[in-house]
């Protein structure tokens, strides 16, 4: 059974009496920013869910989960690379494997993997697909149209 990641959250854009667009993640209620109008506030929701979803990472819990958008609701996902640590993330904690068993499981020192775990740093494919594989997973990758 393929099991993936869901990691597009559904966004709330409501628009401000000064004209501006709050925006807020049912999923992820510590996440909230603005814009000026939509499309800044869309662009700007990313760097929000991001910085939202590292409390979770660094309380060592679950992140949330996505839920369905509403029909024509907007959606938001981290950027590539900060998906791909937190889905690593993820399935550690699905799985129960701690940080050290990742280690040793790679053969690699504890920075090793922490880097692999920092949304901020731009891991190598074939770290990540390396640290995938031992915790019996693959990366995949699609390109889609923006709509």
């Amino acid at each position: 059974m393929k099991k993936s990641i869901n990691l597009d959250y559904p966004v709330t854009l409501t628009p401000d009496t000064n004209g501006s667009f709050l925006v807020s993640f049912p999923d992820v209620p510590e996440a909230h920013t603005f814009g000026d109008d939509e499309a800044e506030a869309l662009m700007r929701a990313v760097d929000a869910l991001e910085s939202a979803l590292s409390f979770y990472t660094d309380d060592g819990t679950d992140l949330p989960k996505a839920s369905k958008p509403k029909r024509d609701q907007h959606t938001v996902r981290p950027t590539a690379q900060a998906c791909i640590s937190l889905s690593i993330y993820q399935t550690m904690r699905d799985q129960g494997v701690r940080k050290s068993e990742l280690a040793r499981r790679l053969g690699w020192h504890m920075p090793q993997v922490d880097r692999l775990l920092d949304m901020n740093h731009a891991s190598r494919l074939d770290q990540v697909e390396v640290a995938l594989a031992a915790l019996g997973q693959r990366l995949e990758v699609t390109t889609v149209a923006n709509v």
